[in-house]
C-alpha cells in the first residue's frame, strides 16, 4: 500500500500550515488562503454568516474544523480543478492523542470536520493519507477525510480521498435528519467509505474502490448507512458510477451499520440509474456487519442500474424498486424544502 500523490496541478510545494491569518480582499466577506497561510486560521477569522474562503493552489497539511456558529460558509478552491488545492492530514481512530490520554476515535480522526448549517465546499480535495502499512501496531484503522453533520451541507466537484471511512455523513443529533448533497464528486476508499446517519444524496458522483493487499474477500464495502428508524430517507446515489482498482467481485456494494449507541437504527440505501463496474460482486452485493442486524432486514434497494456489477443473477440478493416506488426516491423528495441546485 503506497501513499497516494495528492497534488497534480500546476502549483507544487507542500505547505506546512501555521497560524498565519488569511488575506481579506476588498470585499470584506471573502478571505484568501495562500501557501504559508492556514485554512483553519481563515475559518477562525469568519465572524458571521455568508463568508467565502478561497483556497489557492497548494497542499495544506492541517486539520480543519468548522463550528456550528459559522453558518452559511463557503469553502472553495481558487481554480475549478479540485486537484490544485488539497487539505490533508493523517490521523486515524487509533492514533494516540499527543496532548492527553486516549486516541482520536473515528470522528476525531477527520481531516475536515463541519457542524455548520448551510456549508458549501467546492473545487477542493479533502484527504486523509494515514496508511495501515505504516502503523501495524494500530488496530483502529478508520481514518476519515471529511466528517460533516450540519443541515444543508453541499459538496460540489470535491475529491474525497482515504481508505477506511473516507466520508462520514452524520447528523447533529440522533433525532434530527440533517440533509447533505454531493454533486460531481469523486470519492475513493476501501472499507465502509461512505457511511453515516444523514439524509445524503449523491448525484453524478464517482465512487472508486481501491486495490487492497489482503487475502480475503470482500475487501471492503462502498456504503454503510446508519439511518435512524424514524427517517424515511437515508443514502441515495443517483446517476453515479462505481469503478474499482481491485480485481473483479472483490467488493460489496454495502452493509448496514447499526451503532451500539443507536441499536434502533434502520439503515436505508437506494442506488439507482448508476453504472456499477465489475469490482462489485454482482451475486452477493450486500453483506452483514453484525449477525443480529442482517442486511436483508434493512431498507436496501436498487433501480435501473447498469454494468456488470449490477447484473441480477440471484434476485433475492438484489432488492429492486418498482417504477412507482422509485418515484419516492428522488433528490427533491430527500432534500424537501431545500433546493441546492436552484
Amino acid at each position: 500500500m503506497h501513499r497516494r500523490t495528492l497534488l497534480t496541478g500546476f502549483a507544487g510545494g507542500l505547505v506546512a500550515a501555521g497560524a498565519a491569518p488569511a488575506f481579506a480582499s476588498a470585499d470584506r466577506r471573502i478571505l484568501h488562503v495562500r501557501p504559508g497561510d492556514s485554512v483553519q486560521a481563515a475559518v477562525d477569522a469568519v465572524d458571521g454568516p455568508g463568508w467565502t474562503i478561497v483556497v489557492h493552489p497548494g497542499t495544506y497539511r492541517e486539520v480543519v474544523s468548522v463550528p456550528a456558529r459559522k453558518a452559511g460558509l463557503t469553502l472553495r478552491g481558487a481554480t475549478r480543478d479540485p486537484r490544485d488545492a488539497v487539505i490533508v492530514y493523517d490521523n486515524a481512530n487509533g492514533t494516540p492523542k499527543p496532548d492527553g490520554p486516549g486516541t482520536y476515535g473515528t470522528a476525531g480522526s477527520a481531516t475536515f470536520t463541519s457542524a455548520a448549517p448551510g456549508l458549501t465546499v467546492r473545487d477542493l480535495t479533502l484527504a486523509n493519507d494515514w496508511l495501515r502499512a505504516d502503523h501495524p501496531d494500530i488496530t483502529g484503522t478508520q481514518a476519515v477525510a471529511s466528517y460533516t453533520y450540519g443541515d444543508r451541507t453541499r459538496f460540489e466537484n470535491v475529491r474525497l480521498l482515504a481508505h477506511q471511512d473516507t466520508l462520514f455523513v452524520e447528523t447533529t443529533a440522533l433525532d434530527t435528519f440533517d440533509r447533505q448533497y454531493f454533486r460531481h464528486c469523486y470519492i475513493e476508499g476501501d472499507v465502509d467509505f461512505v457511511f453515516g446517519r444523514a439524509t445524503a444524496v449523491f448525484e453524478r458522483c464517482h465512487f472508486r474502490t481501491l486495490a487492497r493487499d489482503v487475502d480475503f474477500t470482500p475487501k471492503g464495502m462502498v456504503f454503510a448507512p446508519s439511518t435512524a428508524r424514524a427517517n424515511p430517507y437515508g443514502i441515495l446515489a443517483v446517476r453515479c458510477r462505481i469503478t474499482s482498482g481491485a480485481e473483479d467481485a472483490a467488493y460489496r456494494l454495502a452493509r448496514p451499520w447499526v451503532p451500539s449507541y443507536e441499536t434502533t437504527a434502520w439503515p436505508s440505501l437506494v442506488v439507482r440509474e448508476t453504472r456499477i463496474g465489475p469490482g462489485i460482486d454482482a451475486v452477493t452485493p450486500y453483506t452483514t456487519m453484525r449477525e443480529n442486524h442482517p442486511w436483508q432486514s434493512m431498507r436496501f434497494a436498487e433501480y435501473r442500474n447498469t454494468g456488470p456489477g449490477a447484473a441480477v443473477s440471484v434476485p433475492e440478493n438484489r432488492p429492486q424498486l418498482g417504477r412507482f416506488q422509485a418515484m419516492s426516491h428522488t433528490r427533491d423528495n430527500y432534500l424537501g424544502d431545500w433546493g441546492p441546485c436552484a
